[in-house]
């Protein structure tokens, strides 16, 4: 069986926000604390989490060709990966469902829910090509 036709059994889950917390009180951030890191752990002894790190707020972005650095990401972006989650789960429903239950959705934030490839899909894409054109 060829490396890309493999159902995916990791899920990577981009937490998006920016200033998630800007209208709660200390008790309520205090909770929504308490219950990401219970959410977290109850992963962990499903055996569902494999991964998860928050990222700084600040970085660089290098475009194109030119190689070109630039501060990143922008301030004024509504919204910036703040982490992610590397789920082992059998499936994108499965993946959703658990994310769905983040408890920072609740205020605000936003995730994306995508399944890691085993390998670059455009590198597999060409190699494809390149092996039926020698062919």
């Amino acid at each position: 069986m060829n490396a890309m036709n493999q159902k995916p059994t990791e899920y990577m889950v981009l937490f998006r926000s920016i200033d998630w917390n800007q209208d709660l009180t200390i008790d309520e951030m205090q909770a929504v604390m308490e219950r990401t890191y219970a959410w977290f752990d109850r992963l962990r002894q499903e055996g569902k989490f494999k991964a998860a790190q928050p990222l700084f707020n600040e970085g660089k972005i290098i475009n194109g060709k030119s190689r070109a650095v630039t501060d990143g990401p922008f301030a004024e972006s509504k919204e910036s990966v703040g982490g992610y989650l590397i789920l082992n789960v059998d499936s994108m429903e499965e993946a959703v469902a658990i994310a769905r239950e983040w408890p920072l959705l609740d205020c605000g934030a936003t995730l994306e829910v995508r399944p890691v490839a085993p390998e670059c899909p455009d590198f597999h894409r060409l190699r494809q090509q390149m092996t039926n054109a020698s062919s």
